[in-house]
């Protein structure tokens, strides 16, 4: 049995959800951070939506408490739905809230210890096959999608995949860069270190992390036998950095823009941008802009 032929597909997806937001206080005080709305859709929707585009069957969040309103959004809302069949209006706007039964799962993290420690959580209904992980913050807009992108990589190297963009050299302090290896495309880069926030004059390349991944199950056991890392938590990077050298491992560079929604400016960035694409809005934006930088 060939190589391509014994790949294991990318049914599931893992989205770690139960972070506080403490970023965008008040608002997230009682609304997950989530749910905020980029114009009319919230931040879990476009990351589900792009999932959906790429395969991915079924979806695992991992909550922590005050997050329910996360599922709910993806059940079905009886009331709502029948009130405006009654009055005429069409229910199409709430199609991508839409779950097949059984394809939405939920674990709980009851105590914040980082990224990697939410990964582990999901790991009984992970089992033993690749997973992406998606980090909602982190609006990834281009067509296709940053998953699409990345499982037709996926099925093309195999083992583990990353998603990352170009920056200026000045900003990769802020962020993890990959050291890269061999060219294998314009747009697949073999991956050969993990640098977390490294200085500009120590970084390996402007190469930096952003959110979305495709791990190969072994990543569950390396996270069960590692310790904290940078901030006392338990990082995702660390037990990747480990799992290099030892399982295929590849960057995907992203054709697309990113928005860092984790950030107020992003948030607003990301929400100009998109409205600014959008026919029944881009004159009305574009017109309320102008005028709100004359003024200014």
């Amino acid at each position: 049995m060939s190589e391509t032929t014994a790949r294991k597909p990318i049914r599931k997806a893992v989205f770690p959800v139960a972070g506080l937001g403490t970023r965008f206080l008040p608002a997230t005080k009682a609304i997950p951070k989530e749910m905020l709305p980029v114009i009319d859709r919230p931040l879990i929707q476009y990351a589900v939506d792009e999932a959906r585009e790429a395969g991915i069957e079924q979806l695992i969040f991992v909550t922590g408490r005050g997050k329910t309103a996360i599922v709910e959004h993806f059940d079905t809302a009886y009331e709502l739905e029948h009130t405006m069949a009654d009055r005429g209006k069409l229910l199409d706007v709430l199609e991508p809230t839409r779950i097949q039964p059984g394809n939405l799962v939920t674990v709980r993290q009851q105590v914040p210890m980082g990224l990697g420690h939410a990964i582990w959580c999901a790991r009984a209904v992970v089992g033993d096959e690749p997973f992406a992980i998606f980090l909602p913050d982190e609006m990834m807009v281009g067509s296709p999608g940053c998953m699409k992108q990345m499982v037709d990589a996926y099925n093309q190297v195999g083992g583990n995949l990353i998603s990352v963009l170009e920056v200026p050299d000045e900003e990769v302090s802020s962020y993890g860069v990959i050291a890269p290896g061999a060219r294998i495309s314009d747009t697949l880069t073999e991956v050969t270190g993990l640098v977390e926030k490294p200085k500009r004059e120590d970084a390996p390349s402007n190469l930096i992390i952003s959110g979305r991944y495709i791990l190969q199950p072994e990543v569950m056991r390396t996270l069960e036998s590692q310790g904290k890392g940078a901030g006392g938590e338990i990082q995702l990077t660390d037990a990747m950095a480990r799992m290099i050298g030892q399982q295929p491992f590849h960057a995907v560079t992203f054709a697309g823009q990113r928005y860092d929604c984790g950030s107020k400016t992003g948030f607003v960035e990301a929400t100009l941008a998109l409205a600014l694409q959008r026919p029944d809005l881009a004159d009305d934006v574009r017109a309320i802009m102008k005028r709100l930088l004359a003024d200014s």
